[in-house]
């Protein structure tokens, strides 16, 4: 899923990911061109670090969202609370399959028009 996001991203934004940790270079940071805001995070987690049982390891998107609908969302399957960021602010998003394609473009659309 991370290739498909890379792709609309690129389409969508003409924006490339930044890849800004050595120490973890599967993560990247998907940031406006003009203010350098990260509007998503591509991370790689260990399942357990997002309140999953096991100890895989996961890709997940971090975006932000209106707060007004993160508790709605988070009851949708895939949806968490967000990892390593504002939680009143950002979701994370399963990138497995459980939220549909459609769904994750829209959420990173909000995520960058909120991050203007």
């Amino acid at each position: 899923m991370r290739k498909e996001i890379f792709a609309y991203v690129k389409e969508e934004y003409n924006i490339e990911p930044d890849y800004p940790w050595a120490r973890t270079p599967d993560c990247a940071i998907l940031r406006h061109r003009h203010n350098r805001k990260w509007f998503a995070a591509i991370l790689v987690v260990q399942e357990n670090k997002l309140g999953l049982d096991g100890d895989h390891i996961v890709d997940v998107l971090n975006v932000k969202c209106d707060p007004l609908l993160i508790g709605s969302l988070r009851c949708e399957p895939g949806i968490l609370s967000a990892y390593h960021m504002n939680k009143e602010h950002w979701i994370t998003i399963l990138l497995n399959g459980q939220v549909p394609q459609q769904k994750i473009y829209d959420l990173i659309q909000l995520s960058y028009q909120l991050t203007k």
